[in-house]
């Protein structure tokens, strides 16, 4: 890879969510035209309340360092708005063209629409990729036109019959990189870390970066793979991927993982199809946010609207908080604020606690899964909250209520995951761990409890209130 003054035509490559080299379709196609540009733009003007989270920030500006290391010190940074920063840099720079690859939010992609009007209008070469998706969302639609809203079908009879994802391509041999003094080159003046400096013991367990992001998937596929059907479900157990973030930020892409994991070699494994239907999965929650760009602040079922949701300060915080006197809830938001990541099982766990035994509006747990998750990704945050309140496309049952006590004691039976987060039950005897307040007296002095002090009494009755959840839930039925 050089970098040196153009003498070719110059093109430049937006990055956004593809920070990566390799398998990056308008970088190649952008490398193939002439000499490359690499920018980066902070959009801080048209995400609005969609803008990204403190703990996003914090993972994006170490992604782009490490995407600035791979580009040799090339890749140029900016902060504003793209529909004027653009226009302005083809002027600057005398660019041929522009390419980047697509991102599926609405409010990206109502932006980047007026971009190639814009350049299109000034004869500018504009073009867009697919590299983040095994699949467009306007071709897996059903034999009337229609998008899927069930799952299994949109996967098995959609996606599955569907072409092959495409075979993902190698890092650009030959490209040429401007050395072009524009905007920033310094990944600090994007200003995406915090004053108070708590990212340092959040991301003290993540690598980011390209190399790091295939590296993680060569080490769960080999290692984890075979029992990710049945090992998923124990938040202690490590057979989870934990590709998430690496997928949301483009540092490896789904056609990546997909066909690394359906290499022959591992077409014997009892997780793969499991696996695969979880990137199927992803695929979904992006066909819905596209064809239903409300998503992240509406209900699916409009029936839900008449539901009569609760308002309390009080109880999301101390949810918000993990101090809810349920063990296995309060693990799971102690390590959502302590890592930036929470097992996918929990996620169910807490998600259920929130919108029916507290009956608070899923919305609240979206803005906080925004803001502190790692993966913090607008079509998975949006439909996995829509499935937990029983409001979205194939969702789970309103009336399928997660038991927390039973929860616990059926995916963390030995509690080890519980004690992780929630210290202060360490010493207590599993029998009690997952429901405190019924051990006797002498078994919590023995183990240091004090509810009330050392650690909460419960928030809600569970039997109480799964009876409100339901009766709310039944009268808004008859409401409609």
């Amino acid at each position: 890879m050089d970098t040196y003054l153009n003498e070719k035509p110059l093109h430049i490559h937006w990055f956004r969510q593809d920070l990566r080299l390799s398998d990056n379709p308008a970088l190649a196609k952008c490398a193939v035209n002439g000499d490359v540009l690499p920018i980066f733009i902070l959009d801080d003007c048209n995400a609005g309340s969609q803008e990204p989270g403190a703990v996003s920030r914090v993972w994006l500006h170490h992604s782009l360092l490490a995407l600035n290391k791979s580009l040799n010190g090339a890749l140029r940074v900016f902060k504003g708005n793209p529909i004027e920063i653009i226009p302005k840099l083809i002027s600057e720079t005398g660019a041929n063209g522009v390419y980047w690859n697509r991102c599926y939010e609405p409010w990206q992609i109502e932006r980047d629409r007026i971009i190639k009007l814009i350049l299109r209008d000034k004869k500018v070469e504009c073009e867009s990729f697919n590299g983040s998706l095994l699949w467009e969302p306007w071709d897996i639609l059903k034999k009337d036109g229609t998008p899927y809203k069930v799952f299994t079908p949109f996967y098995r009879r959609g996606c599955l019959s569907a072409k092959e994802p495409r075979v993902p391509i190698s890092p650009p041999a030959d490209i040429t990189l401007s050395n072009k003094k524009i905007g920033m080159n310094d990944i600090n003046d994007l200003k995406l870390l915090p004053n108070l400096r708590w990212d340092q013991e959040v991301f003290e367990g993540w690598d980011i970066g390209e190399k790091a992001a295939n590296l993680k998937v060569i080490d769960f596929i080999e290692n984890r793979l075979y029992d990710y059907k049945d090992g998923r479900n124990f938040p202690s157990k490590k057979n989870v991927s934990r590709l998430s973030p690496h997928l949301h930020f483009g540092e490896v892409s789904p056609n990546q993982v997909w066909h690394t994991a359906s290499h022959p070699k591992y077409m014997n494994s009892t997780g793969l199809d499991h696996f695969l239907s979880e990137l199927g999965w992803r695929e979904f929650s992006h066909s819905l946010l596209y064809f239903f760009p409300n998503l992240p602040t509406e209900s699916l079922q409009t029936r839900f609207e008449t539901f009569s949701w609760i308002e309390d300060l009080d109880l999301l915080v101390r949810w918000k908080e993990g101090n809810t006197g349920f063990p296995i809830v309060d693990a799971g938001m102690r390590e959502l604020w302590r890592t930036g990541y929470m097992h996918n099982r929990v996620r169910m766990i807490v998600g259920s606690f929130l919108v029916k035994n507290l009956r608070l509006h899923w919305n609240n747990g979206l803005d906080w899964f925004w803001d502190c998750l790692v993966d913090a990704d607008l079509a998975n945050n949006s439909a996995g909250w829509q499935w937990i309140a029983g409001c979205g496309a194939d969702a789970a049952p309103y009336f399928r209520i997660f038991n927390p006590v039973l929860q616990g004691e059926k995916f963390d039976k030995d509690g080890i995951y519980t004690k992780q987060f929630v210290p202060e039950l360490k010493d207590l005897p599993n029998k009690y761990l997952h429901c405190p307040w019924t051990a006797p007296e002498s078994v919590l002095k023995a183990a240091n409890v004090c509810l009330g002090k050392s650690y909460p009494h419960p928030i809600v009755d569970l039997k109480q209130s799964r009876e409100a959840a339901l009766k709310a839930f039944s009268d808004m039925k008859a409401s409609n």
